[in-house]
């Protein structure tokens, strides 16, 4: 089964996120299919882009996105 999440990236204390489509067996930052956008938690407010096109079409593949990208893909798609 594919899972949309985030992938984590950063420093030691300073996280980003890659968000990918990656296989739900995968390690958190391991494998993954697809890369769709990125979400920075670091600044204020934090900073995320998407590809909503992208994950709308994965989406209809039957990849599930987990709750925290779910989020990031509604706020994207209401702008």
């Amino acid at each position: 089964m594919l899972k949309i999440r985030l992938r984590r990236v950063g420093r030691k204390k300073q996280p980003s996120y890659r968000i990918v489509v990656a296989d739900s067996r995968a390690p958190r930052d391991g494998a993954f299919v697809e890369w769709i956008g990125t979400y920075d938690p670091m600044v204020d407010p934090p900073a995320f882009k998407i590809d909503v096109e992208k994950a709308t079409d994965w989406i209809k593949k039957g990849a599930q996105p987990t709750e925290a990208v779910q989020r990031l893909i509604d706020k994207a798609s209401a702008e």
